[in-house]
């Protein structure tokens, strides 16, 4: 058995089914052997950069091992990305590249880079395999390294002429499995102590607290304590509920940054937050300001990184969360009912018949299914997006504002498809992104993959330049591109497409076309829309360097 078949062989007795990547000759015996594996697809995209995406969503939404391919020298390059997402979502992500043969290193060897020191800063481990007896090794210590502790990415990277040669041992060792970080219960009974001692508060989650929303639904209807979100975590907590009070932060909303600022609170729980620059409003000081302050994480590194924790809780945040329910309980506090997720709360008053980015993406929530998934691109209609959309189920949106790679939407769009196939999927991307993975959509079709692409077409760099504009009072000409007919391009692929040139065009009618899709369609909106999206703050931060 060939050592690249060992491999294979191991990763899918660890569950993984797809691999997503690109054939290029110093990953060939990788895609020969897969013939004789089919518990396995391989997923080939357009771009590696796009499988990379793929992959941090399929492991983000499976909450398993996903596993990316790319060759050598461009291949790995176009991999890194990916991987640096991946580490800041803490997503564990096997990433795989080629490497020249042993002999011809060193040699000028077509596509020949040393990739391992280029992937150690953004994996948790990264390691050039230089012996064929090594390699099914440190597959197995990386995939035991990306679900340990705090799961991130690893990357292997592997010569071309050791994937060929013959496994002297085919033993496949026993899957990985991630061992449960299990919090200090005496930490545990302190923070039930804070909580009753003081009885206003706020809870403050992130992104690490995707797995624990019932959770803190939970504990939110014991203490009776509102719930605040960052972006990342828009969508975890569904908008009728009583107790969500919005977003603090880039786009954020009123609400919460009044409790922030002028609020009595007298703690802040925070929830699997980092506590970066989009997700504090710009590290505002008045977050922590007179409060109590207590950190749940699983990362130890998050504490006293900017803001002083009085408590941090290192251990997986639904057991930190579990355990000090159970401590409230057995204190007396009992759930309130009362505070419950209210239904058809939810309603689209703010929609007006004005052909803009706000009634377009109300519009599209309004007639598509609830339960659908919002896979959403870096550009100006995010912050219109976090600002404005609608939370109508759980995990409803998939937002990258922490990284922010342009492009990234589409490719997280199919990953979560694959993830989720019973899950009706959304992106929103913008032209500028399309431009960058927009073949994509190729992909799509030809896994027969239900995904609805919905590009806003402005003809220009949106954000950047309703950016230039508010904080140098002018812009570039180069911002604004030739008007492209995207809708066209999709069509010249067989790819169903719509163009929508007025509100009118986006009726019930339009949008029933993609309740039940076969495979991916496009919907494009072309619309130029001069009004000045939420991102006042973010310039306001950008502008403070130039004092």
């Amino acid at each position: 058995m060939k050592t690249a078949r060992l491999v294979l062989e191991y990763l899918k007795e660890t569950g993984v089914k797809y691999i997503f990547g690109i054939p290029a000759g110093s990953v060939n015996a990788f895609f020969d052997e897969l013939n004789e594996v089919p518990e396995i697809t391989p997923i080939v995209t357009k771009h590696e950069g796009a499988a990379s995406y793929m992959a941090a969503a399929y492991a983000k939404y499976t909450n398993e091992l996903a596993v990316s391919i790319g060759c050598s020298g461009p291949g790995a390059t176009n991999l890194v990305t990916g991987a640096a997402n991946a580490m800041r979502e803490h997503l564990p992500v096997l990433f795989i590249t080629g490497s020249v043969p042993l002999n011809t290193m060193g040699l000028n060897s077509s596509q020949e880079l040393d990739a391992a020191p280029i992937f150690a800063p953004v994996t948790k481990y990264s390691v050039l395999v230089k012996d064929s007896k090594d390699i099914l090794k440190e597959i197995v210590k990386a995939c035991e390294i990306a679900l340990s502790d705090v799961p991130g990415p690893v990357h292997v990277a592997i010569p071309l002429d050791l994937q060929h040669e013959e496994a002297d041992d085919t033993h496949i060792p026993t899957p990985p499995k991630r061992t449960a970080m299990v919090p200090d219960l005496s930490v545990i009974k302190n923070v039930a102590k804070e909580l009753l001692t003081r009885k206003t508060g706020y809870i403050f989650i992130g992104q690490g607290s995707r797995y624990s929303t019932d959770q803190i639904i939970e504990l939110a209807e014991m203490l009776n304590w509102p719930i605040l979100t960052t972006p990342v975590a828009k969508g975890f907590i569904p908008e009728n509920h009583p107790l969500l009070k919005g977003i603090f932060g880039f786009a954020g909303h009123e609400e919460p940054s009044s409790l922030i600022n002028e609020g009595n609170g007298e703690v802040l729980l925070i929830v699997g937050s980092s506590l970066g620059e989009t997700a504090t409003n710009n590290y505002n000081v008045n977050l922590t300001k007179n409060r109590f302050t207590i950190q749940m994480d699983f990362d130890q590194s998050v504490f006293n990184r900017k803001y002083p924790i009085n408590l941090p809780v290192l251990g997986d945040i639904n057991l930190s969360l579990s355990y000090l329910i159970e401590e409230l309980r057995a204190a007396g506090l009992t759930r309130n009912t009362a505070d419950s997720v209210v239904p058809n709360k939810v309603d689209f008053e703010e929609m007006t018949e004005e052909y803009n980015t706000i009634n377009v993406l109300l519009s599209l929530q309004k007639y598509l299914p609830a339960s659908t998934r919002y896979t959403i691109d870096i550009g100006e209609f995010m912050s219109y997006v976090i600002h404005h959309m609608k939370v109508l189920d759980y995990s409803t949106f998939d937002i990258n504002v922490h990284f922010g790679a342009m492009g990234s939407g589409i490719g997280t769009a199919i990953g979560s498809q694959l993830a989720n196939p019973d899950r009706p999927t959304v992106c929103i991307t913008g032209d500028g992104c399309f431009f960058m993975h927009g073949m994509e959509i190729l992909t799509a079709k030809e896994y027969n993959l239900p995904i609805l692409f919905v590009v806003m077409n402005n003809a220009r760099l949106g954000m950047v330049y309703h950016g230039h504009s508010m904080q140098f009072k002018r812009t570039h000409p180069s911002f604004e591109q030739e008007a492209i007919n995207i809708s066209a391009l999709a069509t010249a692929m067989n790819i169903p497409a719509y163009r929508v040139d007025d509100m009118q065009d986006l009726n019930e009618d339009l949008l029933n076309n993609f309740k039940n899709l076969n495979g991916p369609a496009v919907l494009e909106i072309a619309l130029v829309d001069n009004n000045t999206p939420p991102v006042g703050d973010r310039v306001k931060f950008l502008s403070s360097f130039g004092k």
